[in-house]
């Protein structure tokens, strides 16, 4: 990942760097010839103005002492121009004879010789019209360029000055440039990676530890944690989560193993017993007539391991996303009435006594009905359960606009507050707790899961003596 992300911001940072180079190259060119055809211009006017001040009424009539200052003036820049540029110079006066050379000045004679009278000519023309030029020609072997100065007396065009140079002469040197251009881009490139190679990495640093981390939970370990501080924003968040994550991870692996102990302790202990016996009377330790009572004894173990093994399915099956809910309208009262009957047998038992407290004699709710007569039950019995001979139970129902309340009391020892969190706990059977006894401790784990598939909530509630458990329901409502 690392490699590919160079190689596309090199890629990206080169592109960038050979665009702006090629823009730097062709701006500074075009500077260049510019400057130089608007030093050639410079000059031609400049021998304009001069050849205005000579006295004789063409060129060749200019012989006075003035003038040849005058000549020796112009011959000087004629000599700086062509050793510089090995320029083409000529002034033309209209009275003279078409094209008079006043000097030429040139290391290349083949240059000379490769001008094309008809061009010149018409350069001539346009200068002759007081319009000062400057051409550039693409055609024959060699470009060229022509600059062009009029120069008048009085009011009327006297003639011109043209100067016409190789394109070669007028762009030399550039090759030089060209070459700076592309060394200072190359170590532009050069830096630019070493910048960016660092910067990635240390960018990418976070995003390597979190790939290492991801590696070590696929094998199983969920104690792994990142740095939260390393990297943008964006890295931290994403770093503060995944720690999250693991932490969660943790909590859920803890709480496997611990399920997998439970499961198997509470297995062991009712296949244990059943074996004693079974094996106590096939071996004829236990008399034959002690063997009813231990027969009684299987069968009641018998009967708790199905109860085991019936609360783990259901709890599986809650568990499932894709497990659907039976939703219907019911009266919850006429539930808990029913309950109630269903367990007088061992309210009898205990005489315990049973109250009803319903804000409405009819509480129409909106559910799963088998689901949550299932949470009643689980209730009901963990009350009886604990529960002391002579004791009371109270179940109560409310409404607060859409949402009904269902409260069980009981009358027993309560719950310690040391517990308090763990009564929904899978196989929280502790002897102190409110959920102690023989049960598996599914019941209430059962029952919270059936609250979260509905939207709804159940919690244990402060109570100065005994314990109680409410839940909450959509109300069923008249539109």
């Amino acid at each position: 990942m690392f490699a590919r992300i160079m190689a596309v911001v090199l890629a990206v940072i080169l592109v960038t760097t050979v665009g702006l180079s090629a823009v730097w190259w062709f701006t500074l060119r075009n500077q260049q010839i510019d400057m130089r055809l608007s030093y050639l211009g410079t000059e031609a006017y400049n021998i304009a103005d001069l050849a205005e001040s000579l006295s004789g009424e063409t060129l060749m009539d200019s012989t006075s002492e003035t003038d040849r200052k005058i000549w020796k003036q112009i011959n000087h820049i004629a000599d700086r121009v062509n050793a510089e540029y090995g320029a083409y110079i000529a002034v033309v006066d209209r009275a003279g004879y078409g094209m008079t050379n006043i000097k030429t000045l040139s290391n290349d004679p083949e240059f000379m010789n490769s001008l094309d009278a008809d061009e010149l000519y018409e350069a001539m023309q346009q200068v002759m019209a007081g319009i000062g030029i400057m051409l550039n020609s693409e055609d024959g072997t060699d470009p060229t360029f022509t600059v062009g100065a009029p120069w008048w007396r009085g009011d009327v065009v006297a003639g011109a000055v043209l100067i016409r140079t190789k394109a070669v002469r007028i762009e030399s040197g550039l090759s030089k440039i060209f070459w700076q251009i592309v060394l200072l881009a190359s170590i532009v490139l050069v830096l630019s990676g070493v910048v960016v190679f660092l910067f990635v990495r240390s960018r990418l640093r976070p995003l390597k530890q979190l790939g290492t981390a991801a590696g070590r939970i696929a094998e199983g370990d969920f104690s792994v944690q990142v740095d939260e501080k390393a990297g943008d924003k964006e890295l931290r968040e994403v770093s503060s989560a995944f720690n999250t994550m693991t932490k969660k991870l943790q909590g859920v692996e803890e709480s496997r193993r611990e399920f997998v102990a439970n499961v198997s302790h509470e297995l062991r202990s009712p296949i244990t017993s059943i074996r004693g016996f079974a094996e106590g009377m096939a071996d004829g330790v236990i008399p034959p007539e002690d063997q009813p009572k231990y027969l009684r004894l299987v069968a009641d173990e018998s009967k708790r391991l199905s109860g085991l093994i019936d609360d783990l399915l259901a709890l599986s099956r809650l568990e499932r996303d894709d497990v659907q809910l039976n939703l219907t309208e019911f009266d919850i009262n006429e539930m808990l009435r029913r309950a109630v009957i269903r367990r007088l047998n061992d309210l009898d038992r205990k005489k315990i006594e049973v109250g009803c407290e319903f804000e409405e004699d009819t509480c129409m709710v909106k559910a799963d009905s088998d689901r949550i007569e299932q949470v009643v039950i689980n209730l009901l019995d963990n009350a009886i359960k604990f529960t002391p001979e002579g004791g009371s139970i109270q179940l109560e129902s409310v409404t607060k606009d859409k949402i009904a309340e269902i409260t069980v009391r009981d009358s027993g020892a309560g719950v310690p507050p040391e517990d308090r969190d763990k009564v929904f706990d899978r196989f929280f059977t502790a002897d102190r707790a409110h959920t102690a006894g023989k049960g598996t401790g599914l019941g209430l784990s059962i029952s919270k899961r059936i609250m979260e598939m509905h939207g709804q909530s159940i919690r244990l509630l402060e109570t100065e003596s005994g314990a109680a458990f409410r839940f909450t329901l959509e109300r069923a409502l008249d539109e």
